[in-house]
């Protein structure tokens, strides 16, 4: 007998939390989405939800991950490693996206993700993402507009170029 799991948001996230982190942020490299509660309902079904606790690394430099990681509430701090030290790059904060320059490019991860605080997250793969394009093209197609906006805003943004993981 097959039996599916349950629905992973039934553990206490809610996409309802990450939509108003994104409205809510006022950050430039925000993520914004044109979507209405029914669109937000069907991209939850494709993302999961996970928490981190302070100090757990998301990103590792030099992963050859495309995961996409969406922040619905906590910080997350951004730093490069050269072999010799850690400098620390950026903090990123609720509303908006990490992993958009890995999962565009196909290249290894350009800096590590640690959280600086207790996170709540959702995550995104590859896979997931070509079923949602398959099944629902213009979600897919205006979560791809907004990730470019944040990558673009990001590149022009020298303190925060490295916040593109």
């Amino acid at each position: 007998m097959y039996v599916t799991a349950p629905p992973l948001v039934k553990l206490g996230f809610d996409i309802r939390g990450l939509m108003q982190a994104i409205a809510n942020c006022k950050a430039s490299d925000a993520l914004r989405c044109q979507f209405s509660q029914p669109n937000w309902d069907i991209l939850a079904g494709y993302m999961q939800p996970f928490s981190l606790n302070s100090g757990q690394v998301l990103i590792e430099q030099g992963a050859l991950d495309r995961t996409l990681y969406f922040i619905e509430s906590g910080t997350l701090s951004v730093h490069y490693e050269d072999g010799k030290s850690s400098i620390h790059m950026a903090l990123v904060g609720p509303g908006t996206v990490l992993g958009e320059g890995a999962f565009f490019s196909h290249q290894a991860r350009s800096a590590t993700v640690q959280a600086s605080s207790p996170c709540r997250l959702w995550c995104l793969t590859p896979i997931r993402f070509l079923e949602l394009a398959n099944r629902h093209s213009p979600i897919a197609l205006e979560l791809t507009m907004g990730m470019g906006a944040v990558m673009a805003k990001r590149l022009y943004n020298q303190p925060k170029r490295v916040a593109v993981t």
